[in-house]
């Protein structure tokens, strides 16, 4: 691109010189000079370079906000001494203390304290997070009122914020696969380019009126400098870069830069159940009660016979009596029986817990709960009863429920004419439960890691490009095989480190969202090369004097200049432009 410019400045510059110092060996009546045509041209050429510096660095803000949520300093123990050292001396293993107000200057696990830290940066939850010894802490977040000492686990280039800071730059930084197509272009375009000034010049030397000469160099440098691509080769670039930090500032970090392309050809999103379309751990959903019987009293006898065992079900169920403050009574004569339920006597009653069959085989009929059955099964739930001193007391459901950002999600998505499929290890009942209240196009339930790697090419085959979305070490696999993969960002680190794209903000809301990032930015790219190829290769003609013989107009240098860095200026604008993207959910994922 370069070569263009240099070669009309050069040969502006060049004519001058000989017409200033050998005028003798120019024809009579070409003795001019063109100084001013090579000096404006490069001032032009260097402004509009100075203004995509300035708009490249102000793409970098997302990266240098990043880098502004580092601790600067962290208060480490040595030798029984609190000192405050810079935050890249602080080895693995170190004692660091962190005090009411201050920035988490490494990711850690507390050993000492309580407080409420602000993960929001993480999470793009609102509500500070309860920190105990043995949580673990992410470096950049902010420790609320309580004092703490943590243990350092990353430090350096292994911390989480440090990690998101590389992935934005590596996607900044990278070539789209529509890059490839502009250099492809490009490298035919400056040698067309050059002939198309050759032949202006011989054209105008052999045609031309007098002074020919003059005529034939002024034109054919016009045509090298209106025609010098340089919009071209910034209409990719500057757009990846602008989309890449306002993803970065709405929670979406492309790790690679072609997923930001490849999105917006998705046809069908896979989710994965478990922790991205819900919570990913059971609570208890539903309680209700037989004529005769207080809520209070049942539920802290079933959490006292619950508290015995470890299983998942029994714990959402303790959590719930403990949430709501109340005290489990004594336990004596617990008995397991095996593929029934469970009994035990509580404060001298007996009291029984287990599945419609257990309560048969107690000889009690269940009818009276029957409606509310029904409707639980509709909704994927598993319920189990209570009998207490043989009388039947309240049926109760544990789920794992759906997050509440979760419908509007899948409505934006099939608004953006995509299908939703659901992949899940799941059984298919409480699946199929699920995709009916979700509204859910397609579900493959009750699989393996390796059968979600099978269910992703099945889909890739009915419907093309696939996006998967998952957050555990299950779903890494499957992130790896699909077109685009997705991880929800408060997953594990190995679904994260498999996928294209990261949700920080660990919801679905952050899918659509990146899926309108996608298509906006493609879309500000071709408009910038329509723009870039088109203008340059309409003005190419006028350039060459096509306007001279009708009517006696032709394009100074100076004047093509000024218009090939408008053509730059304007893709910068344009490029500019999606730093004010917004996408109907965009208040929901931003943090």
């Amino acid at each position: 691109m370069n070569s263009l410019v240099s070669v009309g400045t050069l040969a502006a510059f060049g004519y001058s010189m000989v017409a200033t110092f050998a005028p003798g060996l120019l024809p009579q009546g070409t003795v001019n000079v063109y100084y001013e045509a090579a000096a404006v041209i490069v001032a032009l050429i260097l402004l509009g370079r100075f203004m995509e510096a300035r708009a490249k660095g102000r793409t970098s803000e997302a990266i240098k906000r990043l880098v502004g949520l580092q601790a600067k300093e962290a208060h480490v123990l040595r030798n029984g001494i609190v000192i405050d050292i810079p935050i890249s001396d602080v080895a693995l293993d170190d004692i660091v203390e962190v005090r009411p107000g201050e920035r988490v200057p490494v990711d850690g696990e507390v050993s000492e304290g309580t407080s409420f830290v602000d993960e929001s940066m993480i999470t793009g939850e609102p509500i500070p997070v309860e920190k105990v010894p043995g949580s673990l802490m992410v470096g950049g977040t902010v420790n609320q009122k309580g004092a703490l000492r943590l243990r350092a686990t990353a430090v350096g280039g292994q911390t989480m914020l440090s990690q998101i800071i590389r992935m934005v730059e590596q996607a900044q930084g990278s070539k789209l696969p529509i890059q490839a197509v502009v250099d492809k272009v490009t490298l035919w375009f400056v040698p067309v380019v050059m002939l198309a000034a050759l032949l202006t010049f011989l054209a105008w030397l052999t045609f031309g009126p007098s002074p020919a000469l003059s005529f034939a160099l002024v034109n054919a440098v016009a045509v090298l400098i209106i025609a010098c691509p340089c919009a071209m080769g910034l209409a990719t670039p500057t757009s990846i870069m602008v989309g890449t930090g306002r993803g970065a500032e709405m929670g979406i970090l492309f790790r690679k830069g072609e997923a930001l392309q490849l999105l917006k050809d998705a046809k069908v999103v896979a989710v994965d159940k478990t922790g991205t379309l819900t919570e990913g751990r059971p609570v208890m959903t539903d309680l209700e009660l037989a004529e005769g019987f207080e809520l209070d009293l049942v539920l802290a006898k079933v959490a006292a016979v619950e508290s015995r065992s470890e299983h998942p079900i029994a714990r959402a169920i303790v959590e719930a009596a403990l949430g709501k403050e109340i005290s489990l009574p004594v336990l004596t004569e617990f008995d397991s029986i095996t593929g029934m339920g469970v009994r035990a006597t509580v404060d001298g009653e007996r009291v029984e817990i287990g599945a419609d069959r257990f309560m048969r085989e107690l000889g009690l009929d269940i009818e009276y709960f029957s409606k509310t059955a029904i409707r639980l099964g509709n909704e994927g739930k598993s319920p189990l009863y209570v009998a207490i001193d043989g009388r039947l007391a309240a049926i109760i459901t544990v789920a794992d429920p759906i997050k509440s950002s979760t419908p509007i999600a899948i409505n934006a998505l099939h608004q953006l004419g995509l299908k939703v499929a659901m992949i899940t290890g799941d059984n298919a009942n409480t699946a199929n439960a699920i995709a009916r209240q979700l509204g859910i196009d397609e579900v493959v339930a009750e699989v393996l890691p390796e059968g979600k790697v099978e269910a992703v090419r099945r889909l890739k085959e009915s419907y093309g490009k696939v996006a998967y979305v998952g957050d555990g070490i299950n779903d890494a696999p499957a992130l790896a095989v699909a077109d685009i993969g997705l991880a929800i960002g408060t997953g594990t680190d190995i679904a994260v480190e498999s996928a294209d794209v990261v949700l920080m903000s660990g919801n679905l809301q952050g899918v659509p969202n990146a899926i309108g990032l996608s298509k906006a930015t493609i879309g500000n790219i071709r408009q910038n090369l329509f723009w870039a190829f088109g203008y340059n290769a309409a003005l190419i003609p006028v350039a060459a004097g096509l306007l001279y013989p009708a009517y006696g107009l032709l394009l100074s240098p100076i004047f093509a200049a000024g218009a090939m860095a408008l053509s730059s200026v304007f893709v910068l604008g344009n490029a500019l432009r999606l730093r004010r993207f917004q996408t109907p959910l965009a208040e929901d994922s931003e943090h």
